[in-house]
């Protein structure tokens, strides 16, 4: 009866807004970075440059993993006790690895990569025959083709954001394009989400490995294609120069194939170990 209490640790609430404030500081990095490509760079080098972009993206998860297997053959409490004292190994299913170490560098390390962009020119020059293709070109382009009655002057306005916000997300979302490209973007991020978070504790229970060996296996066979798949793509759309109708085919193309692909799964697996009481009877 000693050993019962309730957990009084909150840990969970720093975790909690750390990730707030990391997710702060990473949002706009997508969204502002590939407008920022964009806006200034030629308009054929730019399917390279965002393909670019999105590689170096994949490339994070793929060193956090490496990162994390490192971290997970490390004692959570490495540096608070002797760990020639520790009897257990990490294949022990009580051995909890120094999940906390992971935050500490990622930390320290994205702050080192925000410095640059303090040195970032707050505007560059665009020639003028291209500002009608740049995103702040269409912007003014949209609010001049707008009635009287949706461009109320702001002093009429309680919320002039909210009102703007509003324009914008209904201008967005009533294109076709871009509502389709929405609607597959949901569907896929729904099973990659399931496939990354369940494939680590497959490995763990089906094979045996160590969680550091699973995580380990994750990033490196896992998350290269998959950035050299987008730079591949950005340097497809390059060299045929390609339009809004030809990239949509060829990704239609290429999704259709990895589907097609997928479906191999199927036809792949193992059978489940023998648990007593959880897949046999305990007689």
């Amino acid at each position: 009866a000693g050993c019962e209490k309730e957990p009084s640790s909150y840990m969970w609430i720093y975790i909690l807004l750390g990730n707030m404030l990391r997710g702060i500081g990473e949002t706009p990095i997508t969204p502002l970075g590939i407008s920022y490509l964009d806006d200034f760079a030629e308009e054929e080098d730019v399917p390279v440059y965002v393909a670019c972009l999105h590689t170096i993206a994949m490339l994070g998860p793929m060193f956090g993993f490496l990162l994390g297997s490192l971290c997970a053959k490390l004692y959570v409490d490495i540096g608070f006790v002797d760990l020639g004292s520790i009897t257990i190994t990490p294949q022990d299913s009580r051995w909890v690895g120094a999940w906390w170490l992971g935050f500490l560098i990622g930390g320290v390390t994205s702050f080192l990569a925000a410095i640059p962009f303090c040195f970032l020119p707050k505007s560059l020059k665009k020639p003028e025959e291209a500002n009608d293709k740049t995103s702040y070109g269409l912007l003014e382009n949209m609010r001049k083709k707008l009635t009287p009655a949706q461009s109320k002057p702001r002093n009429q306005l309680y919320y002039p954001f909210l009102s703007d916000f509003y324009t914008s997300l209904k201008n967005v979302l009533s294109n076709r394009m871009y509502f389709t490209f929405l609607c597959c973007s949901l569907l896929q991020f729904n099973s990659f989400i399931g496939f990354f978070t369940y494939k680590s504790k497959y490995m763990e229970q089906q094979y045996g490995q160590s969680t550091s060996k699973s995580n380990f296996l994750i990033g490196l066979t896992t998350l290269p294609p998959v950035g050299i798949g987008i730079f591949l793509g950005g340097f497809i759309m390059k060299k045929y120069k390609m339009g809004i109708t030809g990239a949509t085919k060829f990704a239609f193309i290429m999704s259709f194939l990895a589907y097609v692909t997928t479906l191999l799964h199927f036809f792949v697996g193992c059978e489940n170990h023998v648990v007593a009481g959880m897949t046999v009877s305990y007689e």
